[in-house]
C-alpha cells in the first residue's frame, strides 16, 4: 500500500519533541532571573506588591493588656466559687481613655472592648452575664479567671519576625503593617511587561472588520491578567505577519521591558515568523508541550529578556498563561506561587488521550453529602471562550491518565486565587 508522508500535530496525543508540562516548568523556572532591585513605597500603595527584605515588629500587638469584650474589669480573687457575687462599680474605661486609679477586692469597672485594663484586674465578666443594681453588679458562679482579656503582644512581640521577604501583601499584610505603624515598605520593583498579537486577520477593538478579519480578544485578556499582577505593562498592539516587522517590535519591547509576551504566530504556518526570528534575536528554549489546549509554546530569550509566544487560540492563550507565564512572572517578582490543586468527583464522562496533560473547563460545587463534585462545561474548543466565562475551575487530567468514567475522582484547579 502507498502511504504518505505526515507531520506531527495537536491531534497527536504525543510528540517525541514535546516537553511535559512538568518538565516545561522546570525548564521555565531554572532559566528565570529574578528582580533585585527595590524600593520604599507608601503603604496604601503597596497592594499585590512583593516585600523585599523581612518585616520586624518595632512593638507590641496589642500594646496593652486589654479588654476583648464589653463587660467588668474584676479581680479573679472576686470570682465566686459558687453563689452569687456582688461588686461596687468605681468607674469606667473606654478604648482610648483609660481608668487610672487602682480596682481592689470587692470592686470593679465598667470596661469596654480594646480598653487598657486597670491596675489591679485580670478579668472580665461579660455585661450579658452582669445584672446592674445602682453602683454595684451581680453575678453568678462560672466565670473564669483570665477570661476576655487580651495580653500585651498576644498578636505580635517586640523583635518578632512578622512578614519574611518575598511575601505578596494581600489587604490582610497592609492592616499588619499599618497596625505596627508602618507608613512605608520596601518592595521589589515592578515587573515590566511588554506584549503584543500578531496576525493579518486581527482587528482593533473599534475598528469595521474587513473581508476574513477578526477581532483581537487576546490583548484584551492578556491585559486583564497582567493587571491583577501588579506589574508594570506596555500594549504594543497588533503586529502584521511581516518579517521585519516582529523583528522591529521585539527589539523595541526588549529595549524596555524585563519579559515579552506574544500572542499567535508560533505554529508551523507559512507566515508564523515569531521562531525564525526569535532565533535570529535570541534563542528558543523550546515551543511545544505536551497538554490540551495551548501545545505549541515557545519559550526564550530576546536580548536577555524572558520571551513567551503564546498560541492563538483565545483559550489557550489563558491556559498557558495560567499554567506558565503567571508562575514565571511571580518567581522573577521574587514572590512564592503555589498550584492548588483538590479531588472533586466528575459527573461527566469523557475521552482522554494518553501522553499530555488535559486542561477542561468546568465548575465545582459542594453536594448534599458534603463532597466537591465537579462537571464538565460548555463547548471545549480552543477558541470558544464563553465556556470560560461559564466555569470556575479546571479539571485537570495529568499526562497517564486516560478516559474519565462518570463519578471519578480528578484534579480541580478553582479560578479563585488563579485568574
Amino acid at each position: 500500500m502507498n502511504a504518505i508522508q505526515t507531520q506531527a500535530s495537536c491531534a497527536d496525543s504525543s510528540e517525541s519533541d514535546s516537553l511535559s508540562v512538568e518538565e516545561a516548568l522546570q525548564h521555565i523556572q531554572m532559566q528565570l532571573p529574578v528582580i533585585d532591585t527595590c524600593e520604599y513605597i507608601p503603604l496604601h500603595e503597596a497592594l499585590g506588591r512583593v516585600l523585599a527584605a523581612p518585616i520586624i515588629s518595632p512593638r507590641n500587638v496589642p500594646a496593652h493588656v486589654n479588654s476583648a469584650m464589653d463587660g467588668y474589669a474584676i479581680m479573679a480573687a472576686d470570682l465566686p466559687a459558687t453563689g452569687v457575687q456582688t461588686l461596687e462599680v468605681i468607674g469606667s474605661a473606654w478604648a482610648g481613655k483609660s481608668f487610672t486609679d487602682i480596682v481592689r477586692r470587692g470592686q470593679c469597672v465598667r470596661i469596654m472592648t480594646g480598653a487598657v485594663m486597670p491596675v489591679g484586674t485580670d478579668t472580665v465578666v461579660i455585661q450579658e452575664h452582669v445584672e446592674v443594681q445602682g453602683a454595684q453588679i451581680r453575678f453568678m458562679a462560672g466565670e473564669k479567671a483570665g477570661q476576655n482579656v487580651r495580653q500585651a503582644g498576644e498578636d505580635l512581640a517586640i523583635g518578632q519576625v512578622v512578614l519574611e521577604a518575598g511575601k505578596y501583601l494581600n489587604p490582610a499584610e497592609l492592616g499588619l503593617l499599618a497596625s505596627l505603624g508602618f507608613a512605608e515598605v520596601q518592595v521589589k520593583r515592578r515587573l515590566r511587561v511588554a506584549f503584543f498579537s500578531t496576525g493579518d486577520e486581527l482587528c482593533s477593538v473599534g475598528q469595521t472588520l474587513g473581508a476574513g478579519q477578526v477581532y483581537d480578544s487576546n490583548r484584551y485578556t492578556l491585559y486583564g491578567m497582567l493587571q491583577r499582577l501588579a506589574v508594570d505593562i506596555l500594549d504594543m498592539g497588533v503586529v502584521r505577519d511581516q518579517h521585519e516587522a516582529l523583528q522591529q517590535v521585539l527589539n523595541t519591547a526588549a529595549a524596555q521591558a524585563d519579559v515579552i509576551i506574544s500572542s499567535g504566530g508560533v505554529s508551523v504556518g507559512e507566515t508564523d515568523f515569531t521562531k525564525q526570528v526569535l532565533s535570529e534575536l535570541g534563542q528558543i528554549h523550546f515551543w511545544k508541550i505536551a497538554m490540551k489546549p495551548g501545545r505549541p509554546l515557545a519559550f526564550g530569550s530576546v536580548q536577555g529578556r524572558a520571551f513567551f509566544g503564546l498560541p492563538g487560540n483565545p483559550v489557550a492563550v489563558m491556559v498557558a498563561f495560567y499554567q506558565f507565564v503567571q508562575p514565571a512572572l511571580r518567581k522573577m517578582q521574587g514572590g512564592t506561587y503555589e498550584n492548588l490543586l483538590f479531588k472533586a468527583r466528575s459527573l461527566s464522562a469523557f475521552k482522554k488521550k494518553l501522553g499530555r496533560t488535559e486542561f477542561i473547563r468546568a465548575r465545582f460545587e459542594k453536594a448534599e453529602s458534603g463532597e466537591w463534585q465537579v462537571q464538565r462545561i460548555g463547548e471545549q474548543g480552543s477558541g470558544i471562550l464563553r465556556s470560560m466565562s461559564e466555569a470556575n475551575c479546571f479539571i485537570v487530567l495529568p499526562s497517564p491518565q486516560g478516559d474519565v468514567a462518570q463519578g471519578d475522582w480528578v484534579e480541580v484547579q478553582a479560578f479563585v486565587g488563579l485568574v
